[in-house]
């Protein structure tokens, strides 16, 4: 009776959290659909959300939730900037993969010295009620107020994501570049401004998976940034490179698999975004959900 109530504990809180993860590792899939680029410092920007929700907290008592709407607009516009002025470059070059992985490497850096600078070495946080909500009861379990909260954060965020780009001018313009940049500009579609706005959006998920992150992670420190990149990219490989609809089920997936194993193999929960991407490239190269040729 025990370990069916242990299931499903991580089953249901892995469906919650898996949502919470689809918005998390949306913004590096977006990056990628908008000029097929990684971006290596996806996970520093999520450090960056969790660092604005913490100061708009103890500076002015402002709710991480409220923070949400606040540092969106200023993370679309950082993500339209580093497209506008950098990526244009990086395409004209002999080999703009690698030297796009490069100069997102270097960002990355500069993100977490920069935070190390200003908020130190130290791991922050927030109290737990920063979010003043109760525990979700559902089928005699408890669940932790803040999974439903990120659950519904994360619900309205990727709904009015995937409206604009399957249901929009915008989004049909965003999807011709995504499948051919070429095409598209012969088509009359501004694929650097298309690809700027979707940049953008692609910053702007990332912060506000910050945002919620700095309760579904404990806290937020400088160095985490490596790490939840890596966990963003075993989503979207796993989902298909440039598939939304593939990071949401791949993403809801690994929460309910990384839930499992925290429960029932917890010394080695930490290797479930490492097994993912290995397990992917060895038995379906282009992804849960991908084609032998991704399109958009």
């Amino acid at each position: 009776m025990a370990v069916l109530v242990l299931f499903e504990f991580a089953v249901f809180g892995g469906l919650l959290l898996g949502l919470y993860y689809a918005m998390f590792a949306m913004g590096l899939n977006v990056v990628f659909g908008a000029q097929r680029i990684v971006n290596l410092a996806h996970g520093d920007l999520v450090v960056l959300g969790g660092y604005a929700a913490w100061e708009l907290y103890e500076t002015w008592h402002i709710s991480p939730i409220v923070a949400v709407v606040i540092v969106l607009p200023f993370a679309i516009a950082l993500g339209f900037l580093v497209q506008h002025f950098l990526t244009p470059r990086l395409m004209r070059s002999a080999d703009p993969e690698t030297l796009s992985l490069i100069l997102f490497f270097g960002l990355s850096q500069i993100i977490e010295a920069l935070a190390t600078i200003v908020f130190g070495p130290n791991e922050r946080s927030l109290p737990t009620n920063a979010i003043p909500v109760s525990s979700l009861h559902l089928l005699g379990e408890s669940y932790p107020g803040i999974w439903w909260v990120s659950a519904l954060v994360a619900i309205p965020v990727l709904g009015v994501f995937l409206w604009l780009l399957y249901r929009t001018p915008f989004g049909l313009r965003v999807r011709a570049v995504m499948s051919s940049v070429t095409e598209a500009a012969t088509a009359g579609v501004n694929a650097s401004r298309v690809s700027g706005l979707f940049f953008g959006i692609g910053f702007g998920l990332a912060v506000v998976a910050g945002t919620v992150g700095i309760f579904i992670f404990g806290g937020v420190s400088p160095t985490a940034g490596v790490a939840l990149t890596i966990t963003a990219f075993a989503i979207i490989v796993f989902g298909s490179l440039g598939n939304p609809w593939g990071t949401i089920v791949a993403a809801i997936i690994f929460g309910v698999v990384t839930q499992l194993a925290q429960v029932y193999l917890p010394s080695w929960s930490n290797l479930v975004p490492y097994a993912l991407v290995i397990l992917t490239m060895l038995l379906r190269p282009q992804g849960l959900l991908g084609r032998r040729q991704r399109v958009a």
